[in-house]
């Protein structure tokens, strides 16, 4: 038996999507662990400026980042 497009058995295939199946813990600890990663990769660009450093007085991770930190806008000097 051959379907066609005027078969309404082929008209209402409808296609599955996988959905993670997440409760509610797994989903605060995925958001949780999202926005420390953010905060942080937000501190040593944006902000860290070696004087304010979380390693003291020095400046690598400055200059680490330096390029990105004026590519997204922040002032650095």
């Amino acid at each position: 038996m051959t379907m066609t497009m005027t078969d309404p058995v082929a008209r209402t295939a409808q296609r599955e999507w996988a959905v993670a199946d997440l409760d509610v813990a797994t989903a605060a600890l995925w958001l949780s662990l999202t926005v420390v990663f953010a905060a942080m990769a937000y501190y040593f660009v944006g902000y860290d400026q070696g004087a304010v450093s979380v390693f003291g007085q020095d400046t690598h991770v400055h200059e680490f980042v330096h390029d990105a930190r004026h590519f997204l806008g922040f002032p650095c000097h």
